[in-house]
């Protein structure tokens, strides 16, 4: 992955931020439409993802409301291993249809990505990080982000969607930052 890649290439630091794409979807979800046949050529959407190593399974028919997942993601900011946990939640999103708003999915994922299952379960149950994601996706919509993915490097620009690496080495080299190989995932 790019990403993964510009962290391991430069002495940077990665923070997932909470955001919502859609917030009217229901703390239950809400049905989807099918908006792809399977014999259908790849959409611009499912190429740029194949383009960087996300598998993009089509058949979706439910969209979870992600604010449980959201939360979660915060938890492992402070007590894991916040990419294995996010690439877990995505492969699980996108690969594999799961329902990322649902309690149950969520501790056995963050279990498979290292978390302590019990802890993340009744810190999810308690709303513990439930201000802080609010705060999070209110700091996105007021720093201008509408798409996800968004990266934003020292509060000075932003590249939205999945890019190319040279994309990434040009806002480094516009920051003035070299490769160093800092192997910082965290």
């Amino acid at each position: 992955m790019e990403v993964e890649k510009l962290v391991n290439d430069y002495d940077i630091n990665l923070r997932f931020a909470p955001f919502f794409l859609d917030p009217t979807i229901p703390p239950e979800g809400k049905e989807r439409k099918r908006q792809t046949g399977p014999d259908d050529p790849p959409t611009h959407l499912e190429q740029r993802a194949a383009d960087v190593g996300l598998t993009m399974t089509r058949g979706r028919t439910w969209t979870p409301n992600s604010h449980l997942a959201l939360q979660a993601g915060e938890f492992a900011q402070e007590h894991g291993d916040t990419k294995r946990f996010h690439w877990r939640m995505f492969k699980a999103f996108f690969e594999d249809l799961e329902n990322i708003g649902d309690l149950d999915t969520i501790v056995r994922l963050g279990k498979e990505a290292g978390l302590d299952e019990a802890t993340l379960r009744q810190a999810l149950e308690d709303g513990t990080y439930r201000q802080q994601v609010d705060d999070g996706i209110a700091w996105a919509r007021a720093v201008g982000v509408t798409g996800v993915p968004t990266f934003i490097f020292e509060d000075q620009w932003a590249i939205v969607g999945a890019q190319d690496y040279n994309v990434f080495q040009s806002i480094m080299s516009k920051l003035g930052k070299e490769p160093g190989g800092n192997g910082n995932s965290g």
